[in-house]
């Protein structure tokens, strides 16, 4: 027993000789500037300020539309013109401008009118976007000065697009794209897609692009080769018409828009890294993601150029 009652003894003073305090330092929240840019050829550039929040702050919509920053001084130059951009607000478009801002907004043009949010853009075309440019961002705002610059690649398209159905249910299915990477240079990609065909109530099924799983790849390990891969209906997880067993999967008779994206590097590690994040949020195994950003200043957030092709899909047997 006395044994038994000092192994226990040396047992209970290893244990709290072992035992120490650890005290981690958590700094205070800082708020900072969030710069969402993007442009590509034939359309203006487009740039959305915000501020980021912190984490206990309220979540409702009054507190995400008041998290946009107007009162900004933006410029963007391609290297011969240099145009200081407007600010304009979704709740006061000028007239015939509405389809081109809710495609930028990502918003559809019905509920534009709906909320307020202010974005910086110009209708002057001599700083819209042309394949080859590099465009320079600059961002004044509070006394503190933000820039970046993104360049627009020559767009490389699918070779084509194709259906297959599942087996276990025959009427749907995901697409297949084919692509032939180039060989002669980086190449990364960022793919969009959206059904065009109409609902019961005629309208089109999805007004606006939407990001497919995994949206953003590069050619590190098919450089210079053709490959064949599948790609979802982003769309269908929210649309209420479609069984929640085949969401993810495309009917027969939808017509699909696909949107590939050319990306220069610094755009490509930032939206890469971004639905790295999203698509694994929520999953204690995954591995902690930094999201770099390309914005130079402090800022945070990327300036973007995309230069898409596209392509339509017809979906039957």
């Amino acid at each position: 027993m006395k044994k038994y009652l000092s192994f226990l003894l040396l047992m209970s003073l290893l244990a709290t000789s072992c035992t120490k305090e650890v005290k981690i330092d958590i700094p205070g929240y800082e708020e900072k500037l969030v710069i969402d840019g993007q442009i590509e050829p034939g359309s203006p550039p487009f740039v959305i300020l915000s501020t980021t929040k912190n984490i206990y702050d309220p979540t409702d919509l009054q507190a995400y539309i008041n998290s946009f920053v107007s009162g900004a001084k933006i410029t963007v130059s391609n290297g011969v013109n240099t145009v200081v951009l407007d600010e304009i607000c979704s709740d006061n478009l000028p007239p015939g401008s509405e389809a081109l801002i809710s495609e930028l907004f990502g918003i559809p043009t019905e509920n534009l009118v709906g909320i307020k949010i202010c974005a910086y853009t110009t209708f002057d075309t001599s700083i819209w976007g042309e394949i080859g440019k590099t465009y320079t961002l600059k961002v004044e705002h509070e006394g503190a000065e933000y820039t970046s610059s993104t360049t627009l690649k020559t767009p490389v398209g699918f070779d084509k697009t194709f259906w297959k159905p599942e087996a276990n249910f025959p009427n749907y299915g995901l697409g297949w794209a084919r692509l032939s990477d180039p060989g002669s240079d980086y190449n990364a990609y960022f793919m969009q897609a959206k059904r065009i065909n109409l609902d019961a109530d005629g309208n089109q099924r999805d007004p606006l692009f939407k990001t497919i799983f995994n949206p953003a790849f590069n050619d590190e390990f098919v450089n210079g080769t053709t490959f064949e891969f599948a790609f979802d209906s982003p769309s269908s997880y929210e649309d209420d018409n479609v069984p929640s067993n085949v969401k993810g999967y495309y009917k027969i008779g939808d017509t699909v828009v696909t949107r590939l994206s050319q990306l220069d590097p610094q755009a490509y590690e930032f939206l890469e890294k971004k639905y790295v994040q999203i698509n694994s949020a929520g999953n204690p195994f995954a591995v902690p993601t930094n999201i770099p950003s390309n914005i130079k200043g402090g800022a945070l957030g990327a300036w973007i150029g995309y230069s898409p092709a596209y392509d339509t899909l017809i979906v039957k047997p």
